[in-house]
Order: structure tokens, then C-alpha cells, then sequence
């Protein structure tokens, strides 16, 4: 037979062999230089590079250019960490960050650029800040972590592309009209895939805060050898 099986089927040394893959894990998620990190990096220091083109050199195409391969970009280093086992924590604290960053940058660049319709750009803002908030309040509540739905990949997806096709629609491009159609057809589908994740949004986060709080009440009665205390 095959030691590994071996180890896994044997109750006596099964949680052993658990507890020693955790660890690793965890030893694994303090890492700070890691690929994932360093393209998140790059991607943050390529917004100053966005907002030079658009207000310094005034060319929308090229900013254009930029803003969107960052949102096409946005994958990139979720999946390297997933697939290279390359994820840690300051990389889960990054690339949100990098990715809200990217939408309140480049979406306030270009409503002072004027080339977006503003209730557009508003609307797409708007759930952005109430999703941050309600990101950091359930985080400060002891919520559990709430995974991100289709409907929001989909409509970050979306916005992420009407963006910088709103911008490119403006500039010096031979095909504006029909970048200004696709930005309108990713712009809606985004907003209305966007709410719907909000409204989604809701319920997780009630579900989330009640199994966090049960978490914390059970290690609050836990005891120190494992066991738990009994009332009364």
C-alpha cells in the first residue's frame, strides 16, 4: 500500500499528518515577495501612469489603454496564487485593495475628464463604497469571510471594460462610435449584475455575522484541554 494512504486511513496518525499540512500553509501565507503581490504591485504603480496620460499628456487612448489592462489584468494574480500555491495574507489584503483603488481612481479620472455620463460613473461609485463599508464593518463585527458571488464577478467584469471604452470613445480613435455602443453594453449589463450582487450582498452578510459570532462563542467556551464548559 501506499504510505501516504496508509497515514491518511489510520485515526492514530491521520490528524497528525492534518495538522503538519496546516501549518505549512499557514508558514506559507507570511510570505510578502511572492509573484501575486509583485503584479499587484506593478498594477497599483500603473495608475500614477493612467492619470499622467489622461491629464498631463491629455491623450484618452493610451490612458484608455492602461486603465483597461489593468482590469483585464485583475485575475492574473488570483490565479497564479491559486494555482502556485502562492497565496498569503498580504496578498489577500492587496489586491482588494488594488481593485477598489482601480475603480475609484480611474472612475473619478474620468468624471473629471467628463467622459463618462455621471450617473453612470455615480452609480457604479455608489456600490463600491457600500460594499467597502460593509467589507469593514462585517470584518470589525467578526463576520465570517463572504465569498464573492457570480453576479458581482460579472458586473466588476462588465464596469471594468465600459470604463475605459467610455474614455477611449472620446479620444483620437478611428472607431469611437462603436467603442461608445460596446461601453454602453458592458455599462448596463455591469450596473444591473452590480445591484443585483448588492442586494445578495444581504443576506450573506446576516449569515455571515451569525456564524462569526457562533465561532466566538464556541472558543469562548472552550476550555484550555479542548473540552468545552458546561453550564450551570
Amino acid at each position: 500500500m501506499d504510505p501516504a494512504t496508509d497515514a491518511h486511513d489510520d485515526p492514530a496518525t491521520a490528524h497528525v499528518v492534518d495538522v503538519e499540512a496546516v501549518g505549512d500553509v499557514i508558514e506559507g501565507e507570511d510570505r510578502i515577495l511572492t509573484v501575486p503581490n509583485a503584479i499587484t504591485a506593478v498594477r497599483l504603480a500603473c495608475l500614477p501612469l493612467f492619470l499622467w496620460l489622461l491629464f498631463v499628456q491629455e491623450d484618452r487612448v493610451w490612458a484608455a489603454s492602461v486603465l483597461g489592462a489593468l482590469g483585464a489584468t485583475d485575475w492574473v494574480d488570483g490565479y497564479i496564487a491559486r494555482r502556485w500555491h502562492q497565496v498569503s495574507t498580504v496578498g489577500k489584503v492587496l489586491d482588494p485593495v488594488a481593485d477598489r483603488l482601480l475603480f475609484f481612481v480611474g472612475g473619478a479620472a474620468i468624471i473629471i475628464d467628463g467622459a463618462i455620463p455621471l450617473w453612470v460613473a455615480g452609480l457604479v461609485l455608489l456600490r463600491e463604497v457600500l460594499i467597502s463599508l460593509a467589507t469593514v464593518g462585517l470584518a470589525l463585527a467578526g463576520a465570517k469571510r463572504i465569498d464573492v458571488t457570480w453576479w458581482g464577478k460579472a458586473g466588476t467584469f462588465c464596469t471594468m471594460f465600459a470604463f475605459p471604452l467610455f474614455l477611449a470613445s472620446e479620444g483620437q480613435l478611428f472607431w469611437r462610435d462603436e467603442a461608445r455602443v460596446l461601453a454602453w453594453g458592458f455599462a448596463i449589463p455591469g450596473l444591473v449584475f452590480g445591484y443585483i450582487a448588492l442586494a445578495l450582498y444581504v443576506p450573506l452578510a446576516i449569515a455571515a455575522l451569525k456564524e462569526g459570532r457562533a465561532g466566538r462563542s464556541g472558543d469562548a467556551d472552550a476550555t484550555p484541554d479542548g473540552g468545552t464548559t458546561a453550564a450551570g
